[in-house]
């Protein structure tokens, strides 16, 4: 047979070709929700139906989505070729599979008797999942029945024995994927809380271990899948990644206001089948564990905490706690004791928690203050302990904000997940620095709160202060705790917005952030706050670079602030000082250039970094003994750093004035303008010494700042220092111009130029 799909040069199918043939030969339809996706399995089946005659001893199983009739728009099709072992069914598979293929179908396949599916079954557990969902097409109902009815006996007699070994699977996954619950940009189908880990709550429940599949999780896995069907029909092919530039699209066409609907609507969804996953595991389990027991099955209670024991894995309440009239801060002691412990709350407590524990009083008891810093500093075991109090609605009473804050998406490329997971995350990362710290009680609070203003109008970091202060008030801190927890919220961005786009050697960015901080105390904590809020956004938010940036302005300002001395500005790299010019010096991370004449040579050295695929972080220019200096550190675009050898070579003709270099420099540059929103400078008169500061804020681009000092440059501004910032796709670019620029037409002139050349 001729094959009728479109292919394009690499021989993949064109998806929007595919399509067209798909509704032209099998008359699969669009549409979303669950009449739409039974429409698509009777398609399939009519379609497949026509390929394979009925006949005894051979049957075509769907499994997988079709099996369910849970068809998306670009689902696989997962079928099985069952026969009693009649001849030629290598010949009848060929004449089912490649009319399949030819119509623009993914397809997974096998060709098998009873006897061998049950064989792989028995050794692979997707197998033996993927059996459960078998469902006859057409051909030989008793030989499909036959394996059917073995299958699901089979899985019901040795589900406890397979499960922990899907359990490490899935575990593995998870960790590949994360959780669907918490991601920006999540996978709807292999993530935690995905389509996949329904698949698991229905295989648990077919082995009768648990009522896996309740109603809420009906629910939730409906709405999933309408969620594909829709991310399907909006980018018109295969994908289950719900990436940002379709959330909106997808919204729409579910009906929702906008993608933070969706996002919303997919975590809650998510938490459901990820917390009804965790209880289904625990009950496999406590199965297990009472069968290995024998006997009565029953376990020891140990206890753990005050009014808090274990019991088969799981922590519950003891039986004074229930028979008395409980303290407000169980919720929290309960809650403490599990993250310590790493031990998941037994269900009923929770339910019992949020039903009959009283509220806090404000401000809070001091055992309740205690009960929530253990909470937050146990490390590895907060977020799953925080995760299912918020699950039974314990962290809205602790908290009464968290309603406006659970799933909040967070709408920066550098964050990777909502900002409710994104605060007890950088609590978790910040209880790896408690040690640094005179209050790691304060660091911890702080932590949690330090972006409790997003979501409101303003900058979070003004707005978020006396939501923070009145939470902390609250929960029971002293006036003088208070006011640090609102420091520490207004200034969590002070020190690696300064670090990056400042220049540090200058007396007057030491001074100003040692005045906004005020003692070593509170620098301390700030230090230790950014180093979590980075590890808890995500890896583009930190590295090498702005950790050293970071840690040499703390140092500089703790001297300040110890001796209240300025310390002195670091001299000059000594190879630049002697020797016939021009010099080069490469080491590491940075690159140093002297030369004759300062005019131009900070433009030439960055367009030839540019040239060599390297980005240049901070750079610094300056007249010694006669001498133009150029410091730059810098780090590779792409993949490893160049070759230091033509890297020299050319730095040198360039800085020489060698005009092929500067030719390949303006060619390579120019070729090379970012995209995105309209560029803006913004001038800051008083943020330096012997200067004026213009801060470029546009998309990134290769040989930006090689285009933007050009410009200055031909403008007649000289820079003493420029600052590089690199904030996902964009850039805040801090240059330092020498003298004071009071003449507001000069300053537009130069503006408009640097604007030109973005």
């Amino acid at each position: 047979m001729t094959s009728l799909i479109k292919k394009d040069a690499s021989g993949n199918t064109v998806d929007g070709d595919a399509h067209l043939l798909i509704n032209e030969v099998v008359g699969v339809p669009g549409g979303i929700g669950e009449a739409a996706r039974l429409a698509r399995a009777a398609a399939y089946d009519t379609f497949l139906r026509g390929l394979l005659p009925a006949q005894d001893g051979v049957a075509l199983l769907a499994v997988g989505g079709l099996g369910r009739r849970q068809c998306a728009p670009y689902s696989d099709l997962d079928l099985v070729l069952l026969h009693a072992g009649v001849p030629g069914t290598n010949e009848l598979a060929a004449s089912i599979w490649y009319p399949i293929w030819d119509a623009g179908l993914r397809l997974d396949h096998s060709v098998r008797t009873v006897a061998e599916a049950l064989s792989v079954a028995q050794d692979d557990v997707k197998v033996a999942l993927g059996l459960l969902d078998a469902r006859l097409v057409v051909g030989d109902q008793t030989l499909a029945d036959a394996l059917s009815r073995t299958a699901a006996d089979h899985w019901r007699r040795t589900a406890v024995r397979h499960l922990p070994g899907l359990r490490e699977v899935t575990t593995a996954r998870w960790q590949a994927h994360g959780e669907l619950a918490f991601l920006l940009e999540g996978d709807l189908k292999e993530a935690a809380g995905g389509l996949r880990d329904v698949g698991l709550l229905r295989a648990i429940s077919a082995a009768g271990i648990t009522d896996a599949l309740r109603p809420a999780v009906r629910a939730a896995h409906l709405r999933l899948l309408d969620t594909r069907d829709a991310l399907h029909q909006q980018v018109g092919r295969r994908v289950d990644r719900l990436v940002a530039q379709e959330r909106d699209g997808v919204a729409a066409l579910l009906g929702l206001e906008d993608g933070d609907a969706l996002l919303r609507r997919v975590a809650g969804d998510a938490r459901t089948v990820s917390h009804a996953l965790d209880d289904a595991f625990r009950a496999a389990d406590r199965l297990r564990s009472g069968r290995s027991r024998g006997g009565n099955g029953r376990s020891p209670r140990r206890p753990v905490a005050r009014d808090v024991v274990e019991h088969d894995g799981e922590l519950v309440l003891a039986r004074t706690a229930i028979g008395a009239r409980p303290d407000p801060s169980l919720s929290l002691r309960v809650a403490a004791a599990a993250a310590t412990t790493r031990l998941p709350i037994a269900r009923a407590t929770c339910e019992w928690l949020a039903a009959y524990c009283p509220p806090l009083p404000a401000p809070w008891p001091a055992e309740a203050r205690a009960a929530l810093t253990t909470l937050l500093g146990a490390g590895p075991g907060l977020v799953p302990a925080w995760e299912t109090c918020d699950r039974y609605g314990l962290v809205d009473g602790w908290l009464p904000e968290w309603t406006r804050l659970r799933s909040l998406p967070q709408h920066n490329p550098v964050h990777r997940y909502t900002l409710d997971r994104h605060l007890v995350q950088t609590a978790h990362e910040a209880s790896r620095h408690a040690r640094e710290v005179e209050r790691p009680d304060l660091l911890l609070l702080g932590a949690l709160l330090h972006d409790i203003g997003k979501g409101l109008t303003g900058d979070h970091s003004t707005v978020g202060v006396p939501v923070a202060q009145a939470a902390a008030t609250r929960i029971g801190l002293p006036p003088s705790e208070v006011e640090l927890i609102g420091t520490l919220v207004r200034l969590h961005l002070l020190l690696p917005d300064v670090a990056t786009r400042r220049d540090l050697a200058d007396p007057v960015t030491i001074a100003s952030v040692a005045e906004a901080v005020g003692d070593t105390g509170t620098l301390d904590l700030l230090h230790a706050l950014v180093r979590a809020d980075a590890a808890a956004t995500g890896p583009a938010a930190w590295s090498d670079w702005k950790g050293r940036l970071v840690a040499e302005l703390v140092g500089r300002v703790r001297t300040a602030l110890d001796t209240g001395v300025l310390p002195e500005p670091p001299a000059p790299d000594p190879a630049l000082l002697a020797g016939p010019l021009p010099v080069v010096h490469l080491t590491g991370d940075r690159v140093s250039v002297a030369a004759a004449d300062r005019r131009g040579l900070l433009a030439t050295v960055a367009g030839c970094l540019a040239l060599h695929r390297l980005e240049v972080i901070s750079a610094d220019a300056s007249v010694v003994d006669g001498r133009a200096l150029v410091e730059c550190r810098v780090q590779p675009r792409y993949g490893l750093p160049p070759d230091p050898v033509p890297l020299r070579a050319d730095l040198r003709r360039a800085v020489g004035g060698d005009v092929s270099v500067t030719q390949r420099l303006r060619g390579r540059a120019l070729a090379a303008r970012g995209g995105g929103a309209a560029p803006r400078v913004v001038w800051h008169r008083e943020a330096a010494t012997d200067a004026v500061l213009l801060e470029l804020r546009a998309a990134d681009a290769a040989g930006l700042l090689y285009r933007v000092t050009c410009a200055l440059d031909e403008a007649g501004a000289l820079v003493r220092a420029a600052r590089i910032s690199t904030l996902g796709a964009d850039v805040v670019d801090a240059f330092y111009l020498v003298g004071g620029w009071p003449d507001d037409e000069a300053r537009a002139r130069l503006e408009e130029a640097v604007l030109a050349a973005v």
